[in-house]
């Protein structure tokens, strides 16, 4: 992972902290893998029942990358890296 100030972790870690409940409801996790704060890109991972699940790509746009740009608005994409 490269350099990143505190706060954007912090705050990254929140949002994702928010969403988990969420994901854990359906049978999923997400973890986060890296945070690019040069390119204001933050890569997680789906996981669980979420791997497979039909409807992933809009649980991360409208559920996950809107989440932590509600506590990072700085970041521009989140992108799921999978396993």
């Amino acid at each position: 992972m490269t350099t990143i100030s505190k706060d954007l972790k912090q705050n990254v870690e929140k949002a994702l902290d928010e969403i988990r409940p969420f994901l854990k409801n359906d049978g999923g996790d997400i973890s986060l893998i890296e945070i690019d704060e040069q390119a204001n890109v933050v890569r997680v991972r789906l996981e669980g029942a979420c791997v497979g699940c039909s409807v992933n790509q809009m649980t991360l746009k409208s559920g996950v990358e809107m989440t932590i740009k509600k506590y990072a608005p700085q970041i521009e994409k989140v992108i799921n890296i999978e396993a």
